[in-house]
């Protein structure tokens, strides 16, 4: 595969937004070689053992609600991701491993063939227009209802205690339910359906999988303070509470090999009633014990500034980073990028909405096209408009 490195350029701005169906990636331009002395770019390439890519501007996870009834991504979305295939990475959306994973309807699967099917359908898009994209599983737990699970099933979670907001399923809202106390049964049981999720993304063409370990599912849930009462081994203290993350980590690395493997973890994140008082030792602990496992990359998210996990979480991270701080505030210029990586604690940048109505951006950062504006209205409805219909700029058609 020929990997293309950008031209930096001056950052760009907020422009309209432009919208029409476009499945190829365009082609970004060539750079002029780069000082040694210097700090890496957004638009160099960043080589590791796992990784290798042409720029360090990754497309983040974002939830769409773009498959069917049954969890299959519709056709669309092969489209959606190759025409971003020209970021260093894609990440996609999360993705259950299991029923008992499902987070709500129209959120797509990865463990039945037709969910596999589906998926090889969007790698191979991506792969043929010159991406490489890693599969996000990601365990619901205590998030979701009865009413909004293909099998029916009763969330289950650490402990007995519901998210605050109510849910949405196909009969409207929902009071949220009372998640049911995982036994370690459950917990072993959830440990495989990672590790066999991971495998299904293989077989259905993914270059590795990012274990969504953050933003409120089922391991945040189990590192932070008020989703987890457990006062067994998998509870109490740092070490039980990093016990279960650590746990389907090394069963998805012994599954599918550690260089396909990856994490993302956000600390102190506060979204859906989550609460961390004091998260550095936690995840401090957590790194220590997965970084001699070689894996692919740690996604961290920076997402509030209560506590800079970005800075007090790299020395415990020898590996590759992607580095997210946009969840929580405003979308992630082209500057706040740089500066990350000029300060070292990235290797890589993840942008998440800046993606959605530039499929291109990277080019648009290279070339300083002002950045096209999504619609808001059309991010979670179910059809290609304001999913697959925006168009790359102009120049880069």
């Amino acid at each position: 595969m020929t990997h293309t490195t950008l031209v930096p350029q001056a950052a760009s701005a907020q422009g309209p937004s432009s919208r029409a169906s476009s499945a190829q990636a365009p082609s970004p331009q060539a750079a002029s070689p780069q000082s040694a002395d210097a700090p890496p770019s957004l638009l160099s390439p960043y080589t590791s053992a796992a990784l290798n890519t042409p720029n360090r501007i990754v497309m983040a996870p974002m939830t769409r609600f773009r498959a069917d009834e049954d969890s299959v991504p519709l056709p669309f979305v092969a489209d959606y991701y190759a025409q971003r295939a020209s970021a260093g990475l894609i990440v996609t959306e999360g993705i259950w491993p299991s029923f008992r994973a499902q987070s709500g309807r129209r959120v797509p699967g990865l463990a039945t063939e037709a969910q596999i099917t589906g998926w090889r359908r969007v790698t191979d898009a991506v792969h043929a227009a010159g991406g490489r994209v890693f599969a996000q599983l990601m365990h619901a737990g205590r998030i979701g209802h009865p009413l909004a699970r293909l099998d029916g099933g009763h969330p289950a979670g650490p402990s007995a205690v519901p998210v605050p907001q109510a849910q949405h399923t196909p009969a409207g809202k929902q009071a949220p339910v009372v998640p049911r106390v995982m036994t370690h049964d459950d917990i072993r049981t959830a440990i495989r359906d990672f590790a066999d999720g991971a495998r299904n993304a293989i077989r259905a063409g993914f270059d590795g999988v990012e274990i969504h370990g953050a933003n409120s599912y089922l391991l945040h849930q189990f590192l932070a303070d008020n989703t987890n009462l457990r006062h067994d081994a998998y509870g109490g203290d740092v070490t039980g509470r990093i016990r279960f993350p650590a746990e389907v980590v090394r069963a998805v690395a012994d599954a599918i090999g550690a260089r396909r493997t990856a994490v993302r973890l956000s600390p102190g994140n506060p979204q859906f009633g989550m609460a961390e008082a004091d998260p550095a030792p936690v995840y401090r602990a957590l790194l220590d014990g997965l970084a001699p496992l070689g894996l692919a990359y740690l996604h961290l998210t920076e997402s509030t500034p209560a506590y800079r996990a970005l800075a007090d979480l790299r020395p415990h991270w020898p590996g590759t980073l992607i580095a997210n701080v946009g969840e929580n505030g405003t979308p992630t210029t082209r500057a706040a990028g740089q500066a990350l990586l000029d300060s070292g604690r990235a290797d890589l940048v993840s942008y998440g909405r800046a993606f959605l109505a530039n499929p291109d951006l990277p080019h648009r950062f290279a070339t300083g096209t002002p950045l096209a504006a999504h619609d808001p209205a059309l991010l979670y409805t179910h059809g290609a408009e304001g999913y697959s219909d925006y168009l790359p700029s102009r120049a880069g058609r």
